[in-house]
């Protein structure tokens, strides 16, 4: 059967992007990689390509033989060695003869389950494209260029808008996917997915970041294998259990050296990450929605639009490819005066009283902090309605000036005139029984009719998809933020999501509709009040993910304060995202989670691979302990710029080395901030030695305190001596600067 006739438009090409119309084929450029996908004969989208810079066109890799039980579509005549079972695809449907996992799922009007995407036209732009309601990579309109290929299924009519967006110096690529009824009938979309990969051929191995509360974001590395290995959240959030960011990487592959692709899913909901080994040894990965808890029904002319997915590879290993997330996500995530601003040092009042406080309370707080060099102090939860425990209260968004033994812009007022900044917590998406909001309005909750609901933390969860019960909550948030100079708040989140039923909604939107409120919520928030700092939380890094960094620049970085379990937590998080993202304290010791005792000097460290504050009372610390803090928070301010900005490089693996250690460098690599913890303590012990990275070979260093100094190629091969000493948990932070006019 004679192949159908494809319509190509011509476009002007943008430098990045180049489509060699002799045989269809896309190429993506960026600095340092290589991205092509091909247009065939019938009108598929086949991906050839994604790894390290090639010359040529990659569609050889593609082999056509007769494969027993690999169908073949009717367009392909007696063709046998046609199968899409066996070719790598752009964006893989359900229903067309493809038993591999597919990027998209449709339910046509007809009650049939099949989406045949084939080729329409595409366009290329300057510029990156944005995504309406959802967070997404920005950027100057000469720092990247976005690809847009239509796709229709002939039949159905159901179309699909593939977007890639390609910032070239930063060797980043994003992919979403729009999804449009062009047809006559409801559809419904029952699975979406915004990135696929496909390739022919390798082995490779995943790395997933796991956990729990207060103990979030493992490493695991595992073999991708033959069968389907998934991984995501049904929980309403990103979750504490598992993160949406992923990295394939080639066996062998280390922090220096080897192969690796990382997906991040730009999206604070359910989400679903896909990797098969297929029976040929192909391996297909894939990023986006979760298909549980999801039935998105599009009416003619509707869309869905799929959030998105960042990708980056290298072959220069795991740490530059970390590396290369820190700067996309400080730069092209992050957004508004904190984006790269050098955060507060902040005092926060939850583990000093927890809901035992007044106002007085607060400014005593206030005044230790401004005595201790600090910026800010933070009112935590218990300050509104009737809360003075977490059995009541949420929902209710009015200052207990009872409580506080005055109104709120009294008090700000009266910490302000100490030279210290305010911050207050709030919890919007959330409602207590026992309150009057619930009492007044119980159909807002989320719930089933007919069902008692599931209690997490004796609290339920707004229906964050009704545009009633958002407005309500923001006129109450807003008449709270108005009342005084505030200029931090932490937005929390203490619950999974049950019960998913809404009165005012098909249910199989729900989810996806509250996630797209929330985020309508934070915009509106941030639109409004530009000049606060916004901190996500939830219950600590359950909803630590780009698309709530889009935001809130910082997220709490876990619940867990304590030292030596932060040391694992804080290594995890690093895969991905950058320390500026990370809220992390020293807090009291016998510490409030572990029970553990740590120094106050290795609680200091620990912090400052983060945004850096305090969680505890000083007015219960001798006056050596608060003199130390006045040191650290002096120490921390010194190199908030380089902690924020420099390039962060893992040293060891804390879950396996006797030493945790890590290093900020600065872009021209004449200031390095060198942080150790050993993690275990012997009798006799051997000396440990840590091996610096990024530091120029041939130029002298000198350590500020001791005035020793070394070429950086000493300290890169053959490492500097953690000095030694008794007890547990010791940390040893060193400042490094280049000597000008040394080189050898």
């Amino acid at each position: 059967m004679k192949p159908q006739a494809i319509q190509i438009k011509a476009v002007e090409i943008a430098m990045a992007i180049v489509f060699r119309e002799k045989n269809r084929i896309f190429a993506l450029e960026t600095a340092h990689t290589t991205y092509q996908m091909k247009v065939d004969d019938y009108g598929f989208l086949l991906h050839l390509y994604y790894g390290g810079k090639v010359s040529g066109d990659m569609d050889y890799l593609l082999t056509y033989s007769d494969r027993g039980f690999s169908g073949n579509p009717y367009d392909a005549g007696l063709d046998r060695t046609y199968s899409m079972d066996v070719l790598p695809q752009e964006y893989p449907g359900l229903g067309i003869g493809d038993f591999r996992s597919s990027a998209v799922a449709v339910r046509n009007g007809d009650g049939s389950e099949c989406c045949d995407l084939r080729y329409v036209s595409h366009e290329v732009r300057q510029g990156k494209y944005g995504l309406k309601g959802l967070p997404a990579v920005y950027a100057q309109e000469q720092e990247a260029q976005t690809l847009e290929i239509l796709l229709e299924d002939p039949v159905s009519k159901v179309q699909v808008r593939l977007l890639y967006g390609v910032l070239e110096r930063e060797d980043i690529i994003t992919r979403s996917a729009v999804i449009r009824n062009g047809g006559s009938c409801e559809i419904t979309v029952e699975k979406a997915a915004s990135a696929c990969l496909d390739f022919v051929t390798g082995e490779y191995d995943l790395l997933g970041f796991y956990g729990r509360h207060a103990m979030e974001r493992n490493l695991q590395r595992t073999r991708v294998n033959h069968g389907i290995f998934r991984m995501g959240s049904r929980r309403g959030t990103s979750s504490h259990q598992y993160n949406p960011a992923v990295i394939l990487a080639q066996p062998g592959t280390t922090e220096d050296a080897g192969g690796c692709w990382g997906m991040i899913f730009v999206y604070s909901g359910n989400f679903l990450f896909e990797a098969e080994r297929d029976q040929f040894d192909q391996t297909r990965v894939l990023m986006g929605l979760s298909d549980e808890l999801f039935h998105y029904p599009l009416n003619p002319g509707e869309s869905l639009i799929v959030p998105e997915t960042i990708l980056g590879h290298t072959e220069e290993g795991l740490g530059t490819l970390s590396r290369m997330f820190h700067r996309c996500i400080r730069n092209h995530i992050c957004r508004g005066k904190y984006a790269h601003e050098t955060r507060p040092v902040l005092l926060n009042s939850w583990e000093a009283s927890y809901f035992d406080f007044s106002g007085e309370t607060i400014c005593a707080l206030a005044r230790d902090a401004a005595a201790l060099g600090m910026d800010m102090v933070v009112m935590d939860d218990g300050w509104f309605g009737k809360r003075d425990d977490d059995n009541s209260g949420l929902g209710d968004w009015t200052v207990n000036e009872e409580k506080l033994g005055c109104t709120l812009g009294e008090m700000i007022g009266r910490i302000n005139a100490l030279g210290v900044k305010f911050g207050i917590w709030v919890e919007p998406e959330m409602v207590s029984e026992d309150s009057e909001l619930y009492r007044a309005h119980p159909d807002w909750a989320l719930r089933i009719p007919g069902r008692g609901p599931v209690r997490g933390r004796n609290q339920l969860v707004l229906d964050f998809s009704r545009q009633d019960v958002k407005e309500y909550i923001f006129d109450r948030i807003c008449a709270v933020l108005d009342q005084g100079n505030i200029e931090y708040v932490k937005w929390d989140m203490n619950r999974s999501i049950t019960d998913v039923y809404s009165g005012e909604n098909c249910q199989g939107r729900v989810l996806y509709d509250y996630m797209a409120g929330v985020y309508d919520f934070l915009e509106r928030l941030t639109s409004r009040y530009p000049h606060i700092l916004i901190e996500g939380c939830s219950g600590g890094g359950g909803r630590f993910d780009a698309g709530m960094l889009y935001y809130t620049p910082q997220i709490w970085c876990s619940d867990n304060t304590d030292a030596a379990d932060r040391l694992r937590i804080q290594y995890g998080t690093s895969f991905f995202y950058p320390v500026s993202a990370v809220g992390s304290h020293v807090s009291a010791v016998p510490n409030h989670q572990t029970g553990r005792i740590t120094s106050l000097h290795t609680r200091g460290v620990v912090a400052m691979a983060g945004t850096f504050g305090y969680e505890l009372d000083p007015g219960k610390l001798t006056e050596e302990e608060k003199a130390e803090i006045r040191e650290q928070v002096k120490a921390y301010k010194r190199a908030a710029s380089l902690i924020q900005t420099g390039d962060y490089y893992r040293l060891s693996d804390p879950f396996r080395d006797t030493c945790a250690a890590w290093a900020f460098v600065s872009e021209n690599r004449d200031r390095v901030l060198l942080n150790a913890v050993m993690t275990e303590i012997h009798g006799n012990m051997p000396v440990s030695y840590v091996r610096l990275k990024g530091l120029e070979p041939e130029t002298l260093y000198r350590d500020t305190k001791t005035g020793e100094t070394y070429y950086g190629s000493a300290l890169m091969r053959a490492g500097l001596p953690i000095p030694g000493g008794m007890g547990e948990y010791r940390a040893y932070q060193a400042e490094l600067e280049a000597v000008k006019g040394v080189r050898t």
